[in-house]
């Protein structure tokens, strides 16, 4: 089992041996760099900390270049724990690159989704309406009844209604591996991906 993270580019669509028209995201996934090094018997538990896309020098505050001069890597704009690898096949200062994937496999991606604000309940959560009958010329995207006058006299928690959509963390499973091209780090998986162009992912196996 092993994981990286990565950056959304897109989506496209690439024609099988079969001809069949597939439709693929594209991720850029690494180069990573193990950055720090988690062991059972030091922290509880196994995991590589990576750092993925390089980022200026005087962007970096003091702390954070100590961090990265340990490890022997240039200022890293993402850090993720990774509990998936083999902590003791590494060492600080690693590259881990796309060749970890294989075409065929499942694997799952995590994201942050794309934020629209706040959204009625027909957008959020897709309802259908009030009836715009009798008279009725409001109803057309209203919740309706939230809860009852007599019994419970109060409104549920968790019962759905407008609010902040999206801008959350999404995961999606079973995405299978399509292509791998391994010299430019680009995996495309079969299906959508949580997130913007340019967004950050976690893909893992």
């Amino acid at each position: 089992m092993s994981g990286l993270i990565g950056k959304k580019l897109g989506m496209t669509r690439i024609f099988d041996e079969k001809g069949n028209d597939v439709q693929v995201s594209v991720i850029q996934t690494g180069p990573c760099y193990v950055t720090e090094i988690r062991t059972q018997d030091r922290h509880g538990y196994d995991a590589l900390q990576l750092g993925f896309e390089e980022k200026r020098d005087k962007s970096v505050k003091q702390p954070e270049r100590g961090h990265f001069k340990k490890s022997g890597v240039k200022p890293m704009r993402y850090l993720r724990e990774v509990r998936t690898f083999d902590v003791s096949q590494f060492k600080l200062g690693d590259v881990i690159k796309a060749d970890i994937f294989q075409v065929g496999e499942e694997v799952k991606v995590i994201g942050i989704s794309k934020g629209k604000g706040f959204q009625g309940v027909v957008k959020r959560h897709h309802f259908g309406g009030g009836p715009v009958s009798h008279g009725q010329s409001d109803r057309r995207r209203a919740p309706g009844s939230v809860g009852g006058s007599s019994y419970p006299s109060r409104v549920y928690k968790g019962t759905r209604m407008a609010g902040q959509m999206g801008n959350a963390r999404v995961t999606v499973r079973n995405l299978k591996v399509v292509r791998v091209d391994a010299e430019n780090n680009i995996v495309m998986v079969r299906g959508g991906v949580p997130g913007a162009r340019n967004g950050m992912v976690l893909i893992s196996k």
